[in-house]
């Protein structure tokens, strides 16, 4: 999957309407464990619409986002709005370091899986100023571990449309995205990790967002449904009325965690 620039193709618009936000108890956790003072620079890789780069934008001196897709890129400058110290930069992560310079925190957060992994994480480790920390946020953002949304059901659906076997980009995944990611930062020369958690919490969600959501992802992306994306829909929205026919939905969120690597 690694340089698929359709992996998201037609999400942006959905992405930060139908996940979570990354509560602000996670910036304080990773400013309180890697020491963050306002000073130096954050490099955000596979930044999405920004989701983590503004949250924790304010804890640096400036961000940088970088992401393949170029629709997540402009609606994370719509979304940026006043935040003037960021700076979203079209990029492959196999690209860097790209003369982006030294960052006290380079940050993976859902996208790490999707990279060359062992040629990126020895480039980002070369991209670190002395003391400085790469942070691996593990996070599911667009569904709970628990609730009223109907995420069986749902994955029938698309299941229906699409296949049997998870669709991305322009090929497939029949055995889910890579794991083992530890070994590759320590093949790397991280050091680590140091791992620290944030709680989930409960949300709730209207039929809108849970749709945006399930549109967000890789293996439900808007291109992959070509001329049938609004048949899809359809379905969707009515297997949501009849769940919830106020249309509103609650789950609780699974806790976060992040792993700290030094260089």
């Amino acid at each position: 999957m690694t340089g698929d620039p359709t992996l998201y193709a037609g999400s942006a618009e959905y992405y930060a309407r139908g996940r979570a936000a990354y509560p602000p108890e996670l910036a304080a956790a990773i400013v309180a464990e890697a020491g963050l003072d306002g000073s130096g620079r954050l490099l955000d890789v596979g930044c999405g619409p920004g989701s983590l780069t503004l949250l924790l934008a304010g804890s640096f001196e400036e961000a940088v986002g970088v992401d393949a897709d170029a629709d997540m890129l402009l609606e994370a400058r719509r979304l940026a709005g006043k935040v003037r110290n960021c700076r979203w930069v079209h990029l492959r992560a196999e690209d860097l370091p790209a003369g982006l310079g030294r960052f006290r925190l380079v940050t993976f957060a859902q996208s790490f899986h999707w990279l060359d992994r062992p040629r990126v994480a020895a480039t980002v480790r070369g991209m670190l100023e002395p003391g400085g920390f790469c942070a691996h946020v593990h996070a599911t953002t667009h569904q709970g571990v628990d609730g009223s949304v109907p995420h069986t059901e749902i994955t029938e659906l698309v299941r229906s449309y699409l296949g049997p076997v998870r669709r991305a980009g322009q090929g497939s995944l029949p055995n889910g995205t890579a794991s083992g990611e530890a070994e590759v930062y320590r093949a790397a020369g991280f050091h680590g990790p140091r791992r620290f958690e944030v709680p989930g919490r409960v949300v709730t969600r209207t039929a809108d967002e849970v749709v945006a959501g399930v549109f967000s992802l890789s293996s439900a992306a808007p291109h992959l449904f070509g001329e049938r994306q609004a048949a899809f829909e359809a379905e969707l929205r009515e297997l949501l009325r009849r769940v919830s026919p106020g249309g509103v939905f609650s789950e609780r969120l699974g806790e976060i965690a992040v792993d700290l690597w030094s260089p």
